[in-house]
């Protein structure tokens, strides 16, 4: 039986499958076991996409289908909410910097972004994974949402542990190769500090997390709008409260619990083992969150430079707003594509569109999905920056507003970082669909971490500027 030429084709007409094949919508799903870095489907289950490139059904399930106007408002709340976390975040990280033991242990200063950016390694990816799950109906039925959650979160912990351990390290070489010097006691509460902040964060994210994506799903919200923006908003201010207040001022205590959330981790992976994905991902997930810890530290390095500089002085407090709205977007882009790839081609395989040399303008200029969604993110930019800079003055009661150049300078570096992130998506989204990668688990960690990156650098940059122009 041949399909309706309707509905043989995909966004900007591309084929997805022969137009002589119909899948097999009875078959053995059920019974088929699949891990998040494999496709979520198998070829034969892939839907087609109406011609209009609006709908696309795997299982009777529509991919969503948002309006410009739907699409902004949905965005919109959760991403305010995010920047106001990190605008809060950057707060704190300004006082606590005058803490007796951020001056003692400067190092602290270079674990700031990789901490940081376990939202990106683990939340995010958590986020975008259930967000994917949710929308091409993979949790509809009850037993297999609990089995998919709980092997997820346990996963999490599990990396929470091992990468919390692994960031403290890296961290403890980076100061040993910039002071000539290694002192035991601080590579020890590091170490801790780093493990019960990672570990404690990620447990509470988490259990919010899935809250927020089964939730927006049943009142209709699409969750990839939301989903990694709150995880954002949440992550930020609560891993830098913990770290501040772990830090302080008992260190012993802080040995003792980490030594007990280091015995805990052979029960994680127990429960990891208990669903075929999150047992998968236990062997498969390490690579692009062990190397965006070493990207972020590289941004930490920046940051702890920063400190010593009276020229600048306002990177502390700005690095947790550029780093964390640049993160929050392009993780929105980063989902919507990943979800848009799993509804329209077999993993391995890409649209028409997304074929041949990369061009920006295909980020930006095409009237599709992906691209109207790009231009939503990046116009988004300027505006929050600005919000979020007058929410800093407005609550540190500054007698002066901040200056004409302080604003050129900074909204240049926030958008020209992001600029350079939503291009970079595009492309590694595509390349890690057409190696076999699935990005829902494999994107968000290099993204985030490219953007703690530029954002430092960027923000460095321009206070830099700022001390030669004024």
């Amino acid at each position: 039986e041949r399909l309706p030429s309707h509905l043989s084709s995909g966004e900007n007409g591309h084929q997805c499958m022969p137009e002589t094949r119909r899948p097999d919508r009875t078959s053995s799903f059920s019974s088929k076991e699949f891990s998040e870095s494999d496709p979520l489907f198998h070829n034969e289950f892939y839907g087609t996409a109406l011609a209009s490139g609006t709908i696309s059904e795997i299982h009777g399930q529509e991919m969503p289908s948002e309006s410009v106007r739907a699409l902004v408002i949905q965005i919109l709340f959760p991403f305010l909410l995010a920047g106001f976390g990190t605008v809060l975040a950057g707060m704190l990280l300004d006082v606590v910097q005058h803490w007796d033991v951020f001056r003692n242990v400067t190092e602290i200063f270079i674990l700031v972004p990789p901490l940081l950016g376990l939202k990106g390694n683990l939340e995010m990816t958590l986020a975008s994974r259930l967000s994917t799950a949710v929308n091409v109906g993979r949790i509809n039925s009850s037993s297999e949402k609990w089995k998919l959650i709980i092997g997820n979160l346990a996963l999490k912990q599990v990396q929470a542990t091992v990468l919390g351990f692994l960031a403290a390290l890296v961290t403890s070489a980076l100061g040993w190769i910039l002071e000539e010097e290694l002192i035991v006691n601080h590579v020890a509460l590091l170490c801790c500090c780093s493990v019960v902040t990672a570990f404690t964060a990620s447990l509470l994210q988490g259990i919010v997390m899935v809250g927020v994506i089964v939730g927006s799903k049943k009142v209709g919200v699409n969750p990839d709008n939301i989903a990694t923006p709150i995880a954002a908003s949440l992550g930020d201010i609560i891993t830098l409260g913990l770290l501040a207040v772990i830090s302080q001022p008992y260190p012993y205590i802080t040995y003792l619990v980490c030594v007990v959330f280091l015995c805990l981790t052979p029960m994680w992976v127990i429960l990891s083992f208990r669903h075929p994905e999150s047992q998968k991902l236990l062997f498969s997930s390490w690579e692009p969150v062990i190397t965006a810890v070493v990207i972020s530290s590289l941004g930490g390095l920046i940051l702890d430079r920063a400190i010593t500089d009276p020229k600048l002085e306002g990177v502390v407090l700005y690095s947790p707003v550029i780093n964390g709205v640049g993160g929050n977007l392009v993780s929105i882009q980063a989902s919507r594509i990943a979800t848009y790839l799993h509804f329209h081609c077999p993993l391995g395989e890409l649209p028409d569109d997304a074929k041949g040399c990369y061009c920006p303008c295909r980020s930006f200029c095409t009237t599709g999905p992906n691209g109207r969604s790009a231009q939503v993110l990046l116009t988004l930019a300027i505006p929050g920056h600005l919000v979020f800079i007058y929410t800093i003055y407005l609550i540190q009661g500054n007698p002066d507003p901040p200056t004409a150049v302080f604003i050129f300078f900074y909204l240049a570096a926030a958008f020209t970082q992001v600029f350079l992130l939503l291009g970079i998506v595009d492309v590694m989204v595509h390349c890690l669909w057409k190696c076999g990668r699935d990005p829902d688990s494999f994107s968000i960690p290099y993204l985030t971490a490219l953007g703690d990156l530029l954002g430092t650098g960027f923000l460095t940059l321009c206070f830099l500027l700022m001390s030669l122009v004024t």
